[in-house]
């Protein structure tokens, strides 16, 4: 017995053990393991990267270029085809002289400017001082294209915020709605303890009893129910963090709610979407900037310098460097510029379009989100005096039952009803928790929000 039971032990996976982790904790955790917030991250590293190989738009090239030619034949040049040779007349010049000319060998006239196969090696630069500002155009889209990256990294890592908000208070509420319940079963079954002793007495009927015995299964099967949403929150947050927790911040109420008109401001000033936006304007404005510097002359300077030539007599010819400067001016184009100008300022208008609508949306949503907030405080404080009263009506419910003065039916209802009470108040401090997280996250402060988590986790602790 005691060698299976180390086999066992061996065998059998050791339990995962939970680390207690307030909020704050929690949000550091998230942005460590977070793999959409990496995968976000190296998409701005690409754009930086992009950003920097722009620089390189107004820096001169310079490469090596080197070539091979085999020709038909060798180039040469007859100085029998040049006057005044060529505008001779054997036949109308002197004996003498015309055989002299005759005796010379025809090979003497032929001079060869290159050979069949022709080798070339050179270094050759080209500085681009004047493009119309297609330049420094595209290198402001790609500084526009960073700033896109970096705010939606911050867009993405506010969704993380309100999502690890949603998960990890939700599994405080699960839990607490599960205490509920359990709470729940044990009055019910010490309520079916007291029935069964009553019938037995005579005092009540079978039918009392059985109502009781029926409020505990069902409350069996709710608590089993909230059992397993227990553990899906649990799951959904371990997930997230990639760490088994036990949540230590508690469920809280602000004792005041944060300014509307404060939040409008900070929202309509530093959103991260209507700073992307403007990001995309900018593009738009420098797409629009480099189509029309398709219509200005570029200027450039160019150079070369041979590397490696042969020993024709063409090689000896040309100089062994050059430099100058070049104009190039567009008269007709086939890659439709006034139609890509066109569509560039339709993607400035439509930008800010995009901008004013998200303004909208912005402002509508924060309207929203703050009644839910004020909406959730009232109802929970509306129902403080709900729990009261429904903790007065279970205590008399259960004297007049003991007393025979009350129904079984009319005791489970009461403790129903107090236990219904509680969930929602439960409830309503998730979404007052939920629409709070939500409203700093449109506004930017999620500091301030984990600055008051902190807070009343100390407050609590103490």
């Amino acid at each position: 017995m005691r060698l299976l039971a180390l086999a066992l032990c061996v065998l059998l996976p050791l339990p995962v053990i939970a680390t207690e982790l307030s909020f704050d904790a929690a949000w550091t955790q998230l942005q460590q393991v977070s793999d959409k917030l990496k995968a976000q991250q190296q998409q701005l590293e690409r754009a930086n990267a992009q950003q920097e190989s722009g620089n390189d738009l107004s820096l001169p090239s310079i490469n090596i270029a080197g070539s091979y030619t085999y020709l038909e034949k060798p180039i040469e040049l007859d100085l029998r085809d040049l006057n005044p040779l060529a505008s001779l007349n054997p036949g109308s010049l002197p004996p003498a002289i015309g055989g002299a000319i005759a005796s010379i060998p025809s090979s003497l006239f032929v001079t060869p400017f290159t050979q069949q196969d022709v080798f070339r090696a050179s270094l050759q630069a080209l500085w681009p001082i004047y493009t119309g500002g297609q330049v420094s155009a595209a290198q402001g889209i790609l500084a526009a294209q960073v700033a896109e990256e970096q705010q939606a990294q911050l867009l993405a890592s506010r969704e993380l915020f309100t999502q690890l908000v949603d998960r990890y208070y939700g599994a405080i509420v699960t839990k607490a709605v599960l205490n509920t319940q359990e709470q729940l079963v044990v009055a019910l079954t010490e309520h079916v303890s007291h029935a069964k002793a009553l019938e037995q007495q005579g005092q009540i009927a079978a039918v009392e009893r059985l109502n009781a015995e029926v409020a505990l299964d069902n409350a069996k099967v709710a608590t089993a129910s909230a059992r397993r949403q227990v553990q899906m929150a649990s799951i959904a947050l371990d997930r997230m963090l990639k760490l088994s927790v036990t949540p230590s911040s508690p469920l809280f109420i602000l004792p005041q709610d944060p300014s509307l008109p404060r939040l409008m401001e900070l929202t309509m000033t530093q959103h991260p979407a209507l700073k992307l936006l403007a990001a995309k304007e900018q593009q738009a404005k420098g797409l629009e900037d480099m189509e029309k510097g398709k219509y200005y002359p570029n200027v450039f300077l160019y150079g070369n310098y041979s590397l490696y030539e042969d020993d024709s007599l063409m090689s000896q010819v040309e100089p062994d460097w050059m430099v100058g400067v070049g104009v190039k001016i567009p008269l007709v184009s086939r890659d439709g510029r006034s139609g890509k100008v066109a569509a560039a300022k339709s993607a400035i208008l439509q930008a800010r379009y995009t901008q004013a609508q998200t303004r909208e949306d912005l402002s509508l949503l924060l309207d929203q989100t703050y009644r839910q907030m004020e909406q959730a405080r009232e109802e929970y404080q509306s129902l403080a005096t709900t729990e009261s009263l429904a903790k007065e009506n279970l205590r008399l419910r259960e004297l007049a039952f003991n007393q025979g003065l009350s129904t079984s039916l009319e005791r489970v209802d009461a403790q129903l009803g107090l236990t219904s009470v509680m969930t929602k108040r439960l409830a309503a401090r998730y979404r007052y928790i939920q629409a709070y997280a939500h409203l700093m996250s449109i506004s930017g402060q999620l500091d301030e929000f984990i600055a008051r988590a902190r807070v009343l986790e100390e407050t609590n602790a103490n």
